[in-house]
């Protein structure tokens, strides 16, 4: 089967062809690709709907909010452009949305108050610096805010979140931080056992004693506490080499559980049914499917859940009884070919 990221390559090279005028190359880390545009045209990769000008504007909400869009939203492949052009768009008619979390995330989900972009939270002490004691950063940049979140409401009449983590073409959820030689850890062979880093965190995790090395010491630990089944499926730490994001939101997710007024707060993944090598890459870490795996490590108040682009769209194709989403469907169906069939 032909590498989804490849697959991908040539279906937004064909996408632009038949969509842009501009012919020119753009670059993105030194490199020059058909499927990236130059940078001052990224809108021409977000669905017309939401383009400058107009009502439901992506970058009058950028403006509005100070979220930090990632630097590669000109590139066709990008997921923050995929989030963008899947989930934005609902904002102003969030009902289909709330209807879909109460069939994939939670039954006690009632309705959607809010989409939110690269979320973080309005109380001062329940953002990432205070919460998870990381640095000061942006939403959308330098620290942990989620892809998209859904603030929705309860059938209990309490508030909730679904943090949700947005995957496109990426292989993996990345490699932690605190193993990097240039941070300074001594041993980062270390995170390589999982016992060794459970039974004695406060000494075997390196990002415990960043203060040193004129960083700050997170807290990712003070809020994840894993089930005895754990130490017989993890052979590494599960944010050393493929899940540091899943991690950090896994954290935040229970911080906010714990100390927010939510009733209900899960950390999601949302990602492409084709990406198989997305699906594979715990597996080095003992996780097989992180997709039914990885919730089932914690015991805590969060829970964890995932749905794919696909399910989501095909869900609104199908409950869109007044034809209002058309549009968008023929976009996402040009723009993205989600057919799970397609790649390969």
């Amino acid at each position: 089967m032909e590498d989804f990221g490849k697959h991908m390559s040539s279906v937004q090279t064909l996408w632009r062809e038949d969509h842009i005028a501009n012919e020119e190359w753009g670059e993105q880390n030194g490199k020059k690709r058909a499927w990236i545009l130059p940078k001052h045209l990224w809108e021409e990769g977000l669905w017309p709907g939401m383009r400058t000008g107009q009502p439901n504007s992506l970058t009058a909400y950028l403006t509005q909010t100070g979220v930090q869009k990632h630097d590669g939203v000109h590139n066709l492949k990008s997921s923050w452009v995929l989030c963008a052009n899947l989930y934005f768009p609902f904002r102003e008619n969030p009902a289909l949305v709330a209807a879909f979390l109460r069939e994939h995330v939670s039954r006690s989900i009632e309705t959607v108050q809010a989409i939110e972009l690269e979320y973080e939270d309005e109380e001062a002490h329940l953002k990432p610096t205070p919460l998870l004691g990381e640095p000061q950063g942006q939403r959308g940049r330098n620290q942990t805010s989620p892809d998209v979140a859904f603030v929705v409401g309860l059938t209990d009449g309490q508030k909730g979140l679904i943090l949700t983590e947005v995957k496109f073409t990426e292989h993996s959820f990345y490699g932690c931080s605190g193993r990097k030689k240039e941070y300074g850890n001594p041993d980062p062979g270390r995170c390589m056992d999982f016992g060794r880093v459970y039974a004695d965190t406060a000494n075997q995790c390196y990002m415990l004693h960043w203060a040193e090395g004129q960083r700050t010491n997170r807290k990712y630990w003070d809020y994840l506490r894993f089930r005895a089944k754990a130490a017989s499926i993890l052979k590494r730490c599960p944010a050393a080499t493929a899940g540091y994001q899943l991690f950090r939101q896994q954290a935040l997710a229970e911080a906010l559980a714990r100390r927010g007024p939510y009733g209900l707060v899960a950390s999601c993944v949302a990602y492409d049914a084709r990406n198989q090598t997305l699906l594979d890459c715990l597996r080095g870490t003992g996780i097989k499917d992180f997709t039914t795996d990885w919730g089932s490590l914690f015991d805590g108040q969060a829970r964890f859940a995932t749905f794919t682009h696909q399910e989501w769209v095909r869900w609104m194709g199908e409950n869109d009884t007044n034809g209002q989403w058309q549009d968008w469907l023929k976009y996402i169906e040009d723009r993205y070919k989600l057919d799970e069939n397609e790649a390969g």
